[in-house]
């Protein structure tokens, strides 16, 4: 809900797929921004003085909570 209300959802997908491996996603996300109730992906260290949360999803699919969690594929919309 939060990536689709701060409308970054392709960047997520992005994110989440460079944290993906063979069954699991790992990914870090900032401290502070999430305490207000919104993502921001952080390197795994020095880019938050609190450091970083920690995320990992260990799954059977990642691509299918990718998916999920993003909205799926994302289609360019043509003007």
């Amino acid at each position: 809900m939060i990536l689709q209300r701060d409308r970054i959802r392709a960047a997520a997908r992005s994110q989440l797929f460079k944290g993906k491996e063979e069954n699991r996603i790992v990914v870090f996300l900032n401290k502070q921004v999430a305490y207000v109730g919104h993502v921001s992906f952080s390197a795994p260290e020095g880019e938050s003085p609190l450091g970083p949360i920690r995320l990992e999803i260990q799954t059977a699919d990642p691509v299918a909570i990718i998916d999920w969690l993003t909205g799926g594929p994302m289609r360019r919309q043509e003007t």
